[in-house]
């Protein structure tokens, strides 16, 4: 029998942190703008999902669009404001501009949160290297996850790519957990269960009115029914 599946949705304020959790969620992602693929929230909002719920949030470290760390000063600040304010689990994941991890970036970043887990984000569907960049990232306090499609094009793309990354748990660069997300759909869910993947990450899929609308208990109830099924 395989582990229960872990169950992450994005929230981007306490209505639906309440409802993600009403639903099953296991953790949330915390960010602000979908429009620039989520950034970091504004503390305030934090602080009262932090206030409404009481599973495990993940809070986004990403100042622009894109995947260039930008300011890294300004996320240094950004995380020990969030870290002050009791977050204590991350997002992040930053590349240069050849498409390879900015390894410097991330590393001062992540020298900020006092050895807290953090997942890097799907940044690596957007590298030029994925084995490069995971083998780069090991050595990482705190980095235990791995957000990814397979593909910068989603989860249809990926999915080859998924099941082999997860069959490669536990060697060198792949002992974090494959989460999957970007363009996930239900339909995907028996073959990346079949491949060991046990950790999944919805955001629209949670929301039957788009991006506009709140977060909805039962959408999120269905995933927890089917990949408890699994």
């Amino acid at each position: 029998m395989s582990k229960r599946a872990v169950l992450e949705v994005i929230a981007l304020d306490a209505q639906d942190a309440v409802a993600a959790q009403a639903g099953g969620a296991d953790r949330l992602e915390l960010v602000t703008d979908m429009a620039a693929d989520g950034l970091t929230p504004p503390v305030a909002a934090f602080a009262a999902i932090r206030a409404a719920v009481d599973i495990d949030l993940r809070v986004m470290l990403r100042l622009t669009d894109g995947f260039a760390a930008g300011d890294v000063g300004r996320l240094v600040r950004t995380a020990a404001t969030l870290r002050a304010e009791g977050a204590d689990q991350f997002v992040l994941g930053f590349l240069d501009a050849e498409g390879g991890v900015d390894l410097g970036a991330v590393e001062r970043v992540v020298a900020e949160l006092d050895g807290c887990p953090w997942t890097f984000h799907r940044a690596i569907d957007h590298t030029a290297d994925r084995d490069a960049l995971r083998k780069q990232c090991e050595a990482l306090p705190g980095l235990d996850t791995y957000l990814t499609a397979g593909s910068a094009a989603g989860v249809d793309d990926g999915l080859p790519v998924l099941a082999a990354e997860a069959g490669r748990r536990g060697e060198q660069g792949y002992e974090q957990e494959v989460l999957v997300g970007g363009g996930l759909r239900l339909e995907h869910v028996p073959a990346l269960r079949a491949a060991g993947v046990d950790a999944f990450h919805i955001g629209g899929a949670a929301r039957p009115d788009g991006w506009e609308g709140p977060v909805s208990a039962a959408a999120v109830g269905e995933w927890r029914r089917v990949l408890d099924e699994g």
